[in-house]
C-alpha cells in the first residue's frame, strides 16, 4: 500500500481505471453494500471468509460509503469491531496489496481505496474505544514507523488496541532520521514500538536504537519492533536493540501488559 494521511477525512475521487483491472464483481457491474452481506451470508456469527473480504475490498474501490456500508453489515450479523479489524479488515489490506502485485489495480486505484481502509478506522474509533474499555494503567508508549515510511495503517490500529487496553499512545510518522530522533527523545515512555515495513533504514537502525536507548531519561525504556519485516524477515531484525514482535495487535497489547507488570524478563 502507499502512504495515506490519517488526518485527511475527506473523501478520495471515484476510481478511474482500466477495466481490466477491477475485479470480477465491479467488471460486471455488481453492486456492493448491504445486499451483499444480508441475513443469508452467515450462520450466525461466523468468522469473515475470504468472499465477504473481497466484499470489503471491492466497496473500498467504490467509495468510502460502500465501505461503510459492508462493516454496518458485519455489525448487524453480530460481528464485533475487534473481530472486523483483524478479521475483516488486516486481511483486506494485505488482498489489496496481493491485487497490486498481481497487476490487478494500479497505484492510484490501490491508494484510493486503501485510503478508504484507512479512513474506516478513524470513523470507528470512538465506538472500538468502547467497545470493551478496561482501567488506564498508568503507561506511556510511543509507535513510530520507519523514517519516511509509506505504510501507517497497521500501526494506527495497532495505536488503537493500545488505548482501549488503557495506555496513553502517541503516533509518529516520521519523514526523516532527524524527525525519528526528535520523536523519540520528545517525551518519557514506558514503551517505544517502531514498525518497519523495508529494509531501506536497518543500517541506520542498528545504529540509532542503542543511541536513543542510552540517551533516554527511562532506563528501564521497553523497545520493541514490529511490522511487515517482522513477519516477513524476522531474522533480519535480530541485529537491532530492541525485541522483535511478530504477533497480531491483541497479542502485542497483552506481550508487553505483561512485560510491564514484570511478567517476563526486558528485551534486548
Amino acid at each position: 500500500m502507499a502512504k495515506f494521511n490519517l488526518e485527511n477525512s475527506q473523501s478520495p475521487p471515484s476510481v478511474q481505471g482500466p477495466a481490466h483491472l477491477l475485479p470480477e464483481a465491479m467488471r460486471q457491474g455488481t453492486p456492493v453494500g448491504p445486499r451483499l452481506v444480508g441475513g443469508t451470508s452467515f450462520a450466525g456469527k461466523s468468522a469473515l471468509d475470504l468472499s465477504q473480504i473481497q466484499i470489503l475490498a471491492q466497496a473500498c474501490l467504490q467509495g468510502l460509503d460502500a465501505a461503510r456500508q459492508v462493516v454496518f453489515g458485519w455489525q448487524r450479523q453480530g460481528q464485533s469491531l475487534e473481530d472486523i479489524y483483524m478479521q475483516g479488515i488486516t486481511p483486506c489490506a494485505r488482498l489489496l496489496g496481493d491485487w497490486w502485485c498481481a497487476d490487478r489495480l494500479d497505484f492510484a486505484m490501490t491508494t484510493i481505496a486503501s485510503s478508504h481502509l484507512q479512513q474506516l478506522l478513524h470513523d470507528f474509533s470512538n465506538e472500538f474505544l468502547q467497545e470493551s474499555p478496561q482501567q488506564r494503567k498508568g503507561w506511556s508508549l510511543l509507535l513510530l514507523t520507519e523514517p519516511g515510511a509509506q505504510h501507517s495503517m497497521g500501526l494506527f490500529m495497532l495505536s488503537e488496541f493500545f488505548k482501549r487496553a488503557g495506555w496513553t499512545v502517541t503516533v509518529g510518522v516520521p519523514q526523516d532520521v532527524a524527525e525519528f530522533k526528535r520523536l523519540f527523545q520528545s517525551d518519557w515512555f514506558d514503551a517505544v514500538g517502531v514498525s518497519v515495513s523495508t529494509d531501506r533504514h536497518l543500517d541506520t537502525l542498528t545504529h540509532l536504537l542503542p543511541q536513543l536507548r542510552e540517551s533516554s531519561d527511562n532506563l528501564e525504556l521497553r523497545v520493541f519492533v514490529g511490522g511487515p519485516m517482522a513477519f516477513v524477515s524476522p531474522e533480519r531484525l535480530k541485529g537491532l536493540a530492541a525485541e522483535v514482535l511478530a504477533q497480531d495487535a491483541p497479542a502485542t497489547v497483552a506481550h508487553l501488559a505483561l512485560c510491564m507488570s514484570g511478567g517476563s524478563p526486558k528485551g534486548a
